[in-house]
Parts: C-alpha cells; structure tokens; sequence
C-alpha cells in the first residue's frame, strides 16, 4: 500500500467519527454483552470476533484524534498507530466476520450501534484499498453493468418470455404511470424467477397497476455492503432516476435485505434529497393486500414450518407483524424459532459476506447457529422473505446435510391464490 492511499484510509476513517460514533466508543462499557449476540463469536469461541474488537483501528483513530488522553499518548510515543499492517490484519475481521445484522446493537446495555460504527469503519477501509476482492468485484459491477452479479437487462427479459409463454401472464415493462415500481435483486432474477412469476399472478389478481423498469430494476446496493456512500448513492439515484421518469407513486423493495435498507431508510440522505414516491417492502403491500380483502388465497399449508427473519427487513427495517400476517393466511402449523422477530440469528451470508468467497468456509462454520435454532423445532419446511437469507440457508443445509426445502413467502402465497375464472 502507498503512503498517498493508507493517508486517504485514515482521512476517510476521521471523517466518519461523527457525533454517534464519538458517543459510542465513550460510552462503551467494555462489558463483553455484544460478543453473546454475534454468531461469529459463538460458534468460534475466537475473542478476535468480538464486535466491539472489529472496531479497533477505528476507535485507535478516535482516541488519538478525538480525545485528550489520546493525544497525550500519541505526543509521547505511547500511542499503537494505525498502520498499513493493522488495517490489512483487521480487513477480515470487518468483512469476513461481520454481516452487518445489528444483534449486537439490540443487547448493548448502553445504546451503541455497532453495526453502525462497522459501516463507518469500512468506509475507510474501502479509501485505502483494505476491501476484498470479490466484493470489489461486485460493486464494480454494480456500477458498470447494472447489477452487482453482472446481470443485464436482457437476462431479465429472457426470464419475463418464459414466464409470459408458460402462464399467460403478462410482466409488464416500462409503463410510465403505473402505481407501483417493482424492484428485483440479481439473485431472484438467476436464481428464484418464481418470484417474478409470483408477483405478476398477485397483482393481476389483486388489479395492482405496476411495472419494472428496464433502466432501473436492480435492488441489491453492493455499496451498502462494501462501505462506500458514494457507490450506494449512485446505485440508489439510479432507481429514484428511473421511478421519476415513469412516474409511479411506489417503489417495491423486493426480497432482499441490504437492498430494503438501501432505498428504504438510507437513500434520501445518500442523494441528499426527497423522494417524489412513497417506498414499500413487498412483504407490507402484500399485508395492505391481505387487510384490504384484495389477497383471495384458498387452502392451508399443513407442514409443520418455521419463518426466518431476515435481519435488514425485519430487525432493522422493522416490518415484523406483516410476514407473520401473511403466514397466518396459508399456514396451519406455523412455529417460532427460539429466537426470533427482531432478535433472530442471522443466516451468516448479509452485509457482503456472500460475495466473498474467501469467507466461505467460516460463514458454513457460523451456519451451525442457525442449524440448531431449527434443530430444536423439527420442522419440515423453512420459510424466509430474502433471496439472499435463501441462498445461505440452502447452502448451509447442505454443508450439514439437513434435507428441508426453504421457500420464498411471496411465491408461498402465490401458490395458494384463488385463481379467477375468466
């Protein structure tokens, strides 16, 4: 690393320490709490995955900068300075070991968002070049193609056609004054198309005016995950660009977690500016649907089932009562995990974890956690409302060989719609 980039690293992790984060690491009581919430430590029992450890080179930064004993210590040589050598030794700790799920932040018995001062710390971490590979990749990607895993529009129309040619159901495009403007993440797109499937045969039964948009269909933010508000605030002007032109009132945040919490909370103050649309998680129109008498389902799921909370939707974005409405409409036998709602274990892969293969083999290691929240209930199907909790849940089951189907809970209800007859 040059001396002109560690420089830039260290600028940008001063100019994150902002008013919360000088409160946090003042207030920190060092009571060792957040380290019982995380699935990183847990499973390991390795102290360096501590949360509040992953924040050393920040809170180094922050006391010699920021602080009077601080600067005592650093006059006088005392100091441990941050080096080129600290920020690559922490790197996997802030990448690998981290999914940004905020639990931590729910058992601080003073109030510290570490997730939060996680955030922070890798926007410094991305100026001084400390980020993987893969997730550079991504975001990369992101910015030049269109979507974080390379997929292009023209993916997104092949899956429409099979759609359109199997069921008869239209996917409409680019209609300038629909109601509402669905998003997609790249892994409903390759992955799970179902759920496109499922929202066309929803709104057509609902009469929902909609549309996606050929300029601006992908959800997912890769700088939300990597830690750079410029990337995150070029991805979320992309969407509110396209929403404008079409000139729809909604914008639906799809399945996915970071996406949720990209355009939803973040997003004006990324673009320094008013949304002229109103934005919605899928999961909350359909509940609007379900209340409104509009979602018409017919028969029960009897399989004994269980919902996995995915962490940016339903800890940090809040919407906790709408899936468990929903479920409650097509699911006879629907059980809670110990741990659930807003304090649920997160699936090991949010926060950019996914798209760093390096971090692999201890995101399946952490997987454990999840595994014994569902060893406990013997259930016989896993349902979640996040392509990307579905991705790692599917991986982690098989790494630990536990045949259980994981299904989407917007393509669960579609399956038991009461189709009109014509």
């Amino acid at each position: 690393m040059s001396k002109a980039t560690l420089e830039r690293g260290l600028n940008a992790l001063r100019e994150e320490i902002d008013a919360p984060v000088a409160a946090f690491f003042s207030s920190c009581v060092n009571c060792g709490l957040c380290a019982e919430a995380c699935l990183f430590y847990t499973e390991t029992g390795d102290p360096r995955y501590t949360p509040i450890n992953k924040l050393e080179p920040l809170r180094r930064i922050w006391e010699q900068e920021f602080t009077l004993w601080g600067r005592i210590k650093k006059a006088l040589g005392l100091a441990q300075p941050v080096t080129d050598e600290l920020l690559q030794e922490w790197e996997p700790l802030v990448y690998d070991a981290c999914s940004l799920c905020g639990r931590c932040s729910m058992v601080c018995p003073v109030g510290n968002d570490i997730a939060y001062m996680i955030r922070k710390e890798r926007e410094g971490f991305v100026a001084s070049g400390n980020a993987p590979e893969g997730m550079k990749g991504a975001s990369t990607r992101a910015i030049k193609v269109g979507s974080p895993m390379g997929v292009k529009f023209h993916a997104v129309q092949a899956q429409i056609r099979h759609i359109e040619a199997d069921t008869g159901l239209e996917v409409p495009v680019d209609v300038e004054g629909a109601d509402y403007l669905a998003l997609l993440s790249s892994m409903e797109i390759m992955n799970f198309p179902e759920y496109i499937e499922a929202l066309a045969r929803i709104f057509k039964q609902a009469g929902v005016s909609w549309t996606l948009c050929s300029e601006a269909f992908e959800a997912t933010n890769a700088g939300i995950q990597i830690g750079s508000s410029d990337i995150a605030a070029e991805l979320v002007e992309r969407v509110v660009k396209g929403a404008e032109k079409l000139k729809v009132k909604y914008v639906i945040s799809p399945e996915c977690g970071h996406a949720y919490t990209a355009i939803r909370w973040e997003g004006p103050n990324l673009i320094g500016r008013r949304y002229p649309f109103k934005v919605v998680h899928i999961l909350e129109l359909l509940d609007e649907l379900r209340a409104a008498g509009r979602l018409k389902t017919q028969g029960m799921d009897e399989a004994r089932l269980t919902f996995h909370d995915p962490c940016q939707i339903v800890r940090k974005g809040g919407v906790l009562e709408p899936p468990r409405n929903l479920l409650k409409q097509v699911a006879a036998n629907f059980v809670e995990m110990s741990d659930h709602r807003e304090m649920n274990w997160c699936c090991g892969g949010g926060g950019g974890v996914s798209a760093n293969e390096r971090a692999d083999e201890l995101r399946l290691k952490v997987f454990a956690r999840k595994k014994s929240q569902l060893d406990e209930l013997n259930v016989d199907k896993l349902v979640t409302a996040c392509a990307n909790c579905r991705l790692m849940l599917e991986d982690g089951l098989e790494e630990y060989r536990v045949e259980l189907p994981v299904v989407g809970l917007t393509e669960m209800l579609a399956e038991h719609l009461v189709e009109d007859s014509e």
